[in-house]
Parts: C-alpha cells; sequence; structure tokens
C-alpha cells in the first residue's frame, strides 16, 4: 500500500502540482469575454491549402485547468471546397459546433498546435470517414457534456480518431477525456490488435501498444514510457522527449 501511494504521488499528483504551478505564474485572460479566441495562422489559407487537407489540432485550455487539459478540434478541406470545416464539442449549447471559430482560432488566447496533417489523395479518401464519424458520435446530444472525466470535448475527437483508424494517431496524453468509456466498454482493442486500452468509465486504466507505449491512467491523468517514440509522459506537462 504504501508503495502504490508513492507512486501515485511521484507520478501523478507531483507533476500535476508542478503543472499547475506553472500554468498560475503565467499570464492569462481573466474570462472567456477577454481571451484571444482569432485565427492565430498556423494553418496555411484555405486557398493555397492542397486539394484536400485535413488536420487534428489542439490547444491549451483556458484558466488553471490550463495547466492539465488541451482542448482538441479537427480541421478538413475537401476538393471542391475553398474554405476548412472545424469540428468541436463544446459544453455549453449545441455541444457539436462546425465553424463556430475560426479553423486555426486560439482556445482561450492559447496558441493551437498541429497534431497531425494529411493532403491530397490521403485526406480525401479520409474525410467522407472522418465526416461519418462525426455523425455517428453517440454524445452527440445538449446535455451530453461532462467536463471530467468525460465525454467532454477530446472524448469527441478521440472516439473520431479510434473511428478512423487509418489515421494512425492518438490526442497527446494532456487531453483528459481521451480515456473516457462508458462504464461496460471495458476494453478497446484496435482492429491491428496493436493497441490494448482498459478503461474504468474514465477514472482509471492503462493502454499499451503502438500509439501508447505504456500508460497508467488515473482520473485523467496519465503517466507513462514510450519506446517507439522515446519520450516520458507527465500529467499536465504531456510528452518530455523525442
Amino acid at each position: 500500500m504504501k508503495k502504490l501511494v508513492a507512486f501515485i504521488f511521484l507520478c501523478f499528483i507531483l507533476p500535476a502540482l508542478a503543472s499547475l504551478g506553472v500554468r498560475a505564474a503565467g499570464s492569462q485572460p481573466g474570462s472567456w469575454r477577454t481571451a484571444d479566441w482569432s485565427s492565430s495562422g498556423v494553418l496555411p489559407s484555405a486557398e493555397s491549402d492542397a486539394p484536400a487537407a485535413l488536420y487534428v489540432m489542439a490547444a491549451r485550455t483556458g484558466g488553471l485547468k490550463g495547466g492539465l487539459a488541451v482542448h482538441s478540434w479537427i480541421v478538413t478541406k475537401a476538393p471542391e471546397e475553398a474554405h476548412y470545416t472545424r469540428y468541436d464539442k463544446v459544453g455549453w449549447g449545441s455541444p457539436i459546433r462546425i465553424n463556430h471559430y475560426p479553423a486555426d482560432g486560439r482556445w482561450y488566447s492559447n496558441e493551437p498546435e498541429i497534431l497531425l496533417a494529411r493532403h491530397g489523395a490521403t485526406a480525401e479518401k479520409l474525410i467522407p470517414k472522418i465526416e461519418a464519424a462525426v455523425a455517428g458520435y453517440p454524445h452527440a446530444e445538449r446535455g451530453d457534456y461532462s467536463i471530467w472525466p468525460g465525454p467532454n470535448s477530446n472524448s469527441f475527437i478521440a472516439y473520431v480518431l479510434r473511428s478512423v483508424p487509418e489515421l494512425h494517431t492518438t490526442l497527446p496524453p494532456e487531453a483528459i477525456g481521451r480515456d473516457y468509456r462508458p462504464f461496460g466498454d471495458f476494453v478497446t482493442l484496435s482492429e491491428d490488435w496493436r493497441n490494448l486500452e482498459l478503461s474504468l468509465g474514465g477514472y482509471a486504466g492503462v493502454a499499451l501498444g503502438e500509439l501508447y507505449g505504456l500508460e497508467v491512467r488515473l482520473g485523467g491523468l496519465v503517466f507513462g514510457i514510450d519506446i517507439a517514440r522515446p519520450a516520458l509522459k507527465l500529467p499536465g506537462f504531456g510528452r518530455i522527449g523525442v
């Protein structure tokens, strides 16, 4: 029991507190009204982008919780379109938002990063599958949102990524809510059998595989080691390594 408590303290509580401390020491907008939601310029203009494009993006969320979590979304552009389409899930109003924010907009003044980019024929092939996954998301109604442990914005994007395994990607460990599963969905095994996740409703779980390395999940936080892409994963800080 002492070893378990020490493991939880050193691998989860201490890094989380450190990340929260770094966040608290920084400057943040006082509320969503004063935050910057404008385009960051991270993406090229839709007119100049490849015939088809898709992006998975994320940015730190607002307030002190930004020390632990990011908000994620998906952006697509079909060949015949001269504009991007952005998909988010939020906790206010209609949960699934389409083009409610700029495609590469800042989130609570925080700069977004591109987690995955696909262009051309590859993107064109995957976009219909992404649209089908968005349409089939099982927690898309009003009230189907819980900031913790989920389903939240990251639960939505994680579901889409699992539904389109050809993307070969997952959200970063600081995407709290990506691990959420309804109670009863205890085991998730990828189609290629290379990634296994065990979940207790998003409250606790483990993951092992090509995408995750080895992860121990507790309360939405992640501690883990990635061998394929060498890195240590710490709550709040995410991946530290290559």
